[in-house]
């Protein structure tokens, strides 16, 4: 197995934006190179332990979903495979294959486009407070993990630093406008309703996700970023599913649950995870991929 990738470098490619988990390149002014690293974020910290096999497994899931449910949304992924890549990015071919996108580019619109089916995360301590999560008024007496009587559509703001923070859409709609935000939401309710039918017929509850949107050239709405992964959504086991509680995951809600275990105030430097969260986290991921897929990484 090849060694991490905790951080890229490409000489004859201008970096464009290094985010918790991903490093971006600008190819041409078309395009640009979306490398996925193994390096993981908890509590909007980098922790400084990579989680090996990391970035395939996003690049992997990206691309199946991007493929499954362009029916649904067009998105900005042109190919995965760096042979079909221009020749300043083939330079590159040993570091990037297997974890790099190559997508057109697009003014990203500023909102997470947030989804969610069951109550969980920053929606359960919302509704614990308020009985509201994003303006949407809930019934009384609902548990922990428990199925919403519908998805609800719940955006957020995107923070460059720091936690990013629940909006009402007409928040949203003061950001991006009134027809941006019902084509948001519809798209974004419709993605997560047929990927989490086709994630339980193969025993994954994908509880929450966020998607992302930006705008191209011609005046398009595309799907961007990372599409359904681990990192951008709640997966649980549909055989281990029980409200009340938090299910077990398969996303790095297992390292959180690590984190919260130790006296870490939550502000940098995050502390080294051991080899045994590591490897199970790993392990995680490549399940979840094997299971929505049903092929091995």
């Amino acid at each position: 197995m090849a060694a991490p990738l905790i951080e890229s470098s490409l000489s004859g490619l201008r970096l464009a934006r290094r985010g918790k988990v991903r490093d971006v390149y600008e190819v041409d002014e078309d395009h640009l190179l979306i490398v996925a690293t193994d390096r993981i974020s908890a509590f909007d910290c980098v922790l400084p332990t990579p989680i090996p096999r990391k970035g395939e497994v996003l690049t992997a899931l990206s691309r199946f979903w991007f493929r499954k449910l362009g029916h649904v949304a067009s998105h900005h992924l042109v190919t995965t495979e760096v042979e079909q890549m221009p020749l300043n990015v083939r330079a590159h071919a040993d570091l990037l294959r297997g974890r790099s996108m190559l997508v057109r580019r697009t003014e990203v619109f500023p909102v997470e486009c947030v989804v969610r089916g069951y109550l969980a995360g920053s929606g359960w301590k919302d509704y614990v407070r308020t009985g509201q999560i994003c303006g949407h008024s809930l019934p009384q007496g609902l548990r922990q993990a428990d199925k919403l009587p519908e998805p609800i559509f719940t955006p957020a703001t995107k923070a460059l630093e720091g936690h990013d923070e629940n909006i009402t859409e007409e928040r949203m709609a003061e950001m991006v406008g009134w027809e941006t935000t019902a084509q948001l939401r519809a798209l974004s309710l419709r993605l997560y309703a047929e990927a989490e039918q086709l994630a339980r017929a193969r025993g994954i509850i994908i509880a929450d996700t966020k998607f992302e949107f930006g705008r191209d050239a011609q005046g398009r709405i595309l799907w961007i970023d990372e599409a359904l992964t681990p990192d951008s959504s709640r997966f649980w086991p549909a055989d281990q599913y029980r409200p009340g509680t938090s299910p077990p995951s398969f996303d790095k809600q297992f390292v959180r649950d690590y984190l919260e275990s130790l006296s870490w105030d939550k502000r940098p430097p995050a502390p080294p995870l051991p080899r045994e969260i590591v490897e199970a986290t790993t392990a995680r991921y490549l399940l979840a991929y094997k299971l929505l897929t049903g092929d091995d990484l």
